[in-house]
């Protein structure tokens, strides 16, 4: 796991190692064990290292093959690296080091493009070709590993975080008032843009190929849910998944380091240690709860802790947690704003802490990402676009539920109007824009519907999950491995019948409001037991039965409570004054109204004032010049 950083100047000017090496620097807080940096004629690249595999000075970047044409910079981990190596070698290839990533370097020098798709692992890499003055990039399937990239003053720049990009000369961070827009609408980006103006992220499963002042991008892979046609037994489905779960594991568990491991009270979590501590007893697992004594109602349920303990207890794990509180997050907010640049998909400051918590202990951690999204997890959500009657009635009944933050009608409010964002045509456009041309059609059944509502998810919901999990962990130097998400297991999950997933897949929707996370456990999952229901059946031979069986409970801490209690006059203090930064683009008489509305128990809208709270650091640090020590 590590940062990669690089530019090539497209009208074939020199580029500057130093530079380069200023970019690297930039997220040397996801290498700190080593760094390189590498030009040649226009391109210029560096690499921040934190060694997992090979840490021998072997596994250094930049590598350069033999002959010295070729270079790569790297991030991530291949899984199936051992199996590739020696079909390499079968070739005639000869290997200088133990490091997977000269595996990769190979790979693409003797198969060229075609060896990503053979690749089943987390990636971002940069591959250069001298004799061409060409960069090759590529991020892995489900994007696991972010890579961005800007086009500004005759210059391609690329980075594992923005801020190597804002190390860069030509590049001045300004906001994309368009992408704040679609924040606000969503919590998250649906498209490939970020808040900073002019850079966007690459998309998963993609490449891009930089030569001769282009860039073109190409697709090599993409969700698709709706199966191969293949019908098995309920059985044979179950025994096929036990077995690809257990690989997916024993794959991931690969490093010269120790492996440890976040334990919730869930059964993703639970069974993913429950395979690794068979391998590796004693091995550390952490949780992260919460103070509950000014939570109320449906919060109260929200610490995990005790079951978290009882399966550490049953799994034999060195277990460790902690305990966050209200100022906890007005305590990280600054570093967390850094860390992770624009913001996604909810409050991700417990992620933060329980990062820091199994950084203090070793380097790599397992964590159940994915599980929910390929297996439905979230009956409540797929229930909202199910009694459709076409394509277009989907993506209004799923605009109207992923709205969630700011509503069409209190736009106009909002909004300042040079903003353009007078109605909810941009909105349900962008959402409409998510789904490739294949996805339009042949829809005839609430399976044909769940399908299309699993791959939204996977493109947004779990899009932003994963860049929170990367840059949240790379904080703390921790590489963060997600076994849901490998390549066999990913394929199998996407050809389960609807009834393997759903209990009910032609049910009724019901109103559902996700500032209330409590909600969708009395409304959906108490009176159906839905959801998961393959990966439940499966789960039982790895975690209690209560477990696999229970309610889905997410991680969020109790910040409806909190922002009215001990956290009001942080709210306040950030949100209420006549000189908040997002005034400049925000009305302050309709963000005030908001505020109050939340604060005085009106409505419920801890969603927003995160968002906000995230919005006016993010303004401060990167946009108005501060950003310069934060990280240090």
């Amino acid at each position: 796991m590590c940062g990669i950083a690089g530019y090539i100047n497209l009208d074939g000017r020199d580029a500057s190692e130093r530079t380069a090496m200023q970019m690297g620097a930039a997220v040397a807080h996801r290498g700190p064990d080593d760094h390189g940096s590498w030009s040649a004629g226009p391109i210029a690249v560096s690499h921040q290292r934190l060694a997992i595999i090979d840490a021998t000075s072997g596994g250094r970047q930049p590598m350069v093959a033999p002959g010295g044409r070729f270079v790569l910079v790297y991030n991530g981990e291949l899984y199936n690296y051992r199996e590739l190596r020696l079909e390499l070698e079968r070739a005639g290839v000869r290997f200088r080091s133990a490091s997977d990533t000269e595996v990769v370097l190979h790979s693409l020098v003797e198969w060229g493009t075609a060896a990503i798709k053979r690749f089943n692992g987390m990636f971002a890499l940069a591959f250069v070709d001298t004799l061409r003055e060409s960069v090759l990039l590529a991020r892995d399937r489900f994007g696991i590993k972010p890579l961005y990239v800007a086009r500004t003053q005759g210059v391609v720049l690329f980075g594992s975080e923005v801020k190597a990009l804002l190390a860069h000369p030509s590049l001045d961070p300004k906001i994309d008032e368009q992408a704040l827009v679609e924040y606000l609408t969503f919590q998250n980006f649906f498209t490939q843009r970020t808040l900073f103006d002019g850079v966007e992220l690459l998309p998963a499963g993609t490449t891009a190929e930089i030569c001769g002042g282009s860039v073109h991008e190409s697709q090599y892979w993409d969700f698709d849910f709706a199966g191969d046609g293949t019908v098995q037994s309920d059985e044979s489905y179950l025994d096929e998944l036990g077995h690809l779960f257990e690989q997916a594991v024993d794959r991931q568990l690969v490093s010269d380091v120790p492996i440890a491991s976040y334990l919730s009270g869930g059964m993703d979590s639970g069974a993913i240690t429950k395979v690794a501590a068979q391998h590796n007893p004693g091995m550390r697992t952490f949780t992260v709860g919460f103070d509950l004594r000014s939570a109320s109602g449906l919060e109260l349920a929200f610490d995990e802790r005790a079951t978290a303990e009882h399966m550490s207890y049953l799994f034999g794990t060195e277990h460790y947690q902690m305990v966050l509180k209200a100022g906890d997050m007005e305590r990280c907010m600054r570093q967390l704003v850094w860390h992770l640049e624009e913001p996604r998909v909810g409050q991700s400051y417990p992620n933060y802490y329980a990062a820091g918590l199994a950084g203090r202990f070793g380097k790599v951690v397992l964590a159940g990402t994915g599980g929910d999204e390929l297996f439905a997890g979230y009956p409540w959500r797929y229930y909202q676009s199910m009694d459709v009657v076409s394509f277009d009635d989907y993506v209004d009944r799923a605009y109207g539920y992923w709205r969630r933050l700011v509503p069409d009608e209190f736009a106009t409010k909002l909004f300042r109007p040079e903003l353009g964002a007078a109605d909810g045509s941009v909105g349900r456009d962008i959402l409409s824009g998510v789904f490739a041309e294949r996805m339009r059609s042949g829809l005839e059944s609430p399976a044909d519907y769940l399908n299309r509502s699993l791959y939204l998810e996977a493109k947004t919901f779990l899009k932003g999950l994963l860049i929170v999990e990367d840059k949240l962990s790379m904080a703390h130097g921790l590489e963060t491995r997600v076994p849901f998400l490998d390549n066999d297991l990913v394929d199998f999950a996407q050809r389960l019948p609807a009834h393997l997933r759903l209990h009910h897949p032609g049910r009724t929707a019901m109103p559902f409001d996700e500032n209330e996370p409590g909600l969708k456990r009395r409304k959906y999952e108490s009176d159906t037991g839905d959801g998961k229901i393959l990966l439940r059946r499966m789960m039982a031979s790895y975690v209690p039965e209560s477990i696999a069986s229970g309610r889905k409970q997410g991680f969020s801490a109790p910040d409806a409570s909190w922002f009215r209690g001990e956290s009001i006059e942080y709210v306040r203090r950030t949100l209420m004054e006549g000189d908040a930064a997002i005034f400049s683009y925000l009305d302050p008489n309709s963000v005030r109204k908001l505020v109050n509305d939340h604060l005085e128990g009106r409505k419920n809208l801890r969603l927003l004032l995160w968002s906000l709270l995230y919005l006016e650091e993010f303004l401060g640090i990167f946009i108005s010049g501060g950003a310069t020590d934060v990280g240090r």
